[in-house]
């Protein structure tokens, strides 16, 4: 049977590819683009000059310093004990595997407050855990200890389910030629196993990292709150528009926009890197 039009079948690019690209653009426009053009457009309405005042500023630079801190700090436990998790649920089976397959997506299913009171009404020093270390001196709740709990509650399954993947599709045949000509378990982890799955570890660390900068809900009842000590560039963006310091908010705003559009930014081109050098 012919057909009055000839068929061109394209297996690099899906039917109606205009029409989808720009439901793509125009739904991505809608959702990030305007809001986020919008806050930059809004904080041009500063002087560069007034600007730096309100970056410059002592409180908002000890903001900073804590944000940072505790997103790194919650970000390198889970780079270790996130690979670990993911590592066990890849390469075991046991009882109950399902059930902590699960659980892993709990934080993203429950609200970030219930975490928070949930996480100071165990960590504070009348909570369950906080009664046992207060007589050790340990202190976790309402304090900085306390923010890193919170950031690697709320972002360990960001690099579970990032490595689970990468580790389910390692080919065994690799494992078992190293184990042939010699290697032993340590080698085999280190040559061939880490590398292969070190991009896919970076990316769900650096992805924990950025939600963890951007965490307000589970923070703020785990933590003190104080000035200079335990508060967070969230927290005092929200105080800043409680005392109608819009202009101001929007500067910490657009601060904390360039500098996690520059950190996902060296993470994909770290990521392309690794994967290059694994290819050669």
């Amino acid at each position: 049977m012919k057909f009055p039009f000839k068929l061109k079948r394209d297996r690099g690019k899906i039917p109606g590819f205009g029409l989808s690209m720009g439901l793509s653009l125009s739904y991505l426009s809608f959702l990030i683009l305007i809001p986020i053009s919008s806050l930059v457009i809004y904080a041009a309405k500063m002087p560069m000059g007034e600007y730096f005042k309100v970056i410059l500023d002592e409180r908002v630079i000890a903001a900073f310093k804590i944000s940072f801190f505790s997103a790194f700090a919650a970000a390198l436990i889970n780079f270790v004990f996130g690979f670990i998790i993911a590592w066990i649920l890849a390469r075991y089976d046991f009882f109950g595997k399902k059930i902590v397959d699960a659980c892993i997506d709990l934080p993203f299913a429950i609200p970030t407050a219930v975490a928070g009171i949930s996480l100071a009404a165990v960590f504070s020093a009348n909570g369950f855990l906080g009664k046992i270390l207060l007589p050790f001196g340990i202190s976790l709740g309402y304090s900085t200890a306390g923010i890193v709990i919170a950031l690697v509650f709320i972002g360990f399954p960001f690099v579970v389910r990032t490595v689970q993947p990468i580790i389910e599709e390692l080919d065994g045949t690799l494992e078992e030629a190293a184990a042939s000509l010699g290697a032993n378990y340590f080698q085999i982890f280190v040559k061939v196993i880490f590398p292969a799955v070190l991009p896919a570890l970076v990316t769900g660390a650096a992805m924990a990292f950025a939600r963890g900068l951007g965490e307000y809900g589970s923070v703020i009842f785990i933590s003190s709150n104080m000035p200079y000590v335990s508060e967070i560039v969230p927290l005092l963006i929200i105080k800043k528009l409680m005392q109608f310091d819009y202009l101001g908010a929007s500067a910490i705003g657009v601060t904390m926009l360039v500098i996690a559009f520059v950190m996902l930014f060296v993470t994909n081109m770290l990521q392309n890197y690794m994967l290059r050098g694994r290819q050669k």
